[in-house]
């Protein structure tokens, strides 16, 4: 109701004196007003919330379950403006000892998790944190509170409710191994595209179809898909062990050094590298605790090196 909304605070600090004291006099000493001030208040939240708030007793007032169920729910509102304060006013990342939990795809766990947690570490040293693999559930979590912060791949949707900021861009490149009878040689498509080839899932970007594979149908040739999954290293293994080609990150070095990398064959600008984002709610971007988060991944982000693409040859 609007006289709610209009209410002047001081009044609930009233309220609550008076549930408390029992007697507006007493109120009036804790408050440090007078006991004109205090009638005057009386009067007017006897108007927003009716005439029996407080019954008269013969040495002061008595509260009606109403008052005393306002009394809680004004505890209640406060408590949400005292912490809001104390996020800016008190918050030490040395000393902070919450729960923070960050949820990635699982590329990114699996290729960057350790290191995105030691930096993570590095800031927040008391702090407990869960590294999660983004999932269909994730972004309902994350709305309502319970996921800190997001790395995903740019490509995929998210709401304006989250505040996203890119992180870094990847370039892609052709992952084999690195004696790879083709690759060495060439990577043109009349060359590659009999290949057989296998894809990471990336879950509401390319859970049914990859861009790659539309690729291959756009240029006539059909995409011999003889493996997917949502594991980076069985697909690395499966690259290691046979002439199985990857449309991936030259990252995957890192994984396994056993792994080459190869330039792509012509395909369009769009499709020669990927964006990655990171994310928070919008209604907490204020809040040092979040301020922290982003600046500490954009550092590691940025501190990623990423190996240079060539033709590996023997």
């Amino acid at each position: 109701m609007k006289e709610f909304r209009d209410l002047d605070l001081n009044l609930l600090k009233l309220l609550q004196a008076v549930v408390k004291t029992r007697n507006t006099h007493a109120a009036a000493d804790m408050l440090g007003i007078s006991q004109t001030s205090v009638s005057r208040g009386m009067a007017k939240l006897k108007e927003a919330f009716g005439e029996q708030l407080f019954i008269r007793k013969a040495h002061g007032v008595e509260p009606s379950e109403l008052a005393e169920k306002l009394d809680e729910a004004i505890n209640e509102m406060f408590t949400p403006l005292v912490k809001v304060v104390e996020s800016y006013q008190d918050f030490d990342p040395e000393k902070f000892d919450g729960n923070i939990s960050i949820a990635m795809n699982i590329f990114f766990l699996e290729l960057l998790g350790d290191g995105i947690y030691q930096a993570l570490k590095t800031v927040l040293p008391k702090a407990n944190f869960k590294l999660i693999y983004w999932q269909d559930d994730t972004l309902a979590e994350m709305l309502n509170g319970n996921v800190d912060y997001m790395i995903h791949f740019g490509a995929f949707p998210l709401p304006q409710e989250v505040y996203l900021h890119k992180l870094q861009e990847f370039t892609l490149c052709l992952v084999a191994r690195k004696d790879h009878p083709v690759l060495t040689k060439t990577s043109d498509w009349e060359a590659i595209h009999h290949l057989p080839i296998t894809r990471l899932v990336i879950d509401g970007v390319n859970s049914k179809r990859s861009p790659v594979e539309d690729l291959y149908i756009s240029k006539g040739y059909q995409a011999n898909c003889t493996l997917v999954t949502h594991s980076v290293r069985v697909l690395l293994s499966k690259v290691q062990n046979s002439d199985t080609i990857m449309f991936g990150s030259n990252l995957m070095t890192t994984i396994n050094p056993d792994i080459g990398t190869y330039p792509l064959p012509p395909i369009p600008k769009e499709m020669r590298s990927v964006s990655i984002n990171g994310g928070y709610l919008q209604t907490k971007r204020g809040y040092p605790l979040y301020q922290l988060l982003h600046q500490t991944m954009q550092s590691f982000f940025d501190s990623v090196a990423q190996p240079e693409i060539s033709f590996d040859t023997k």
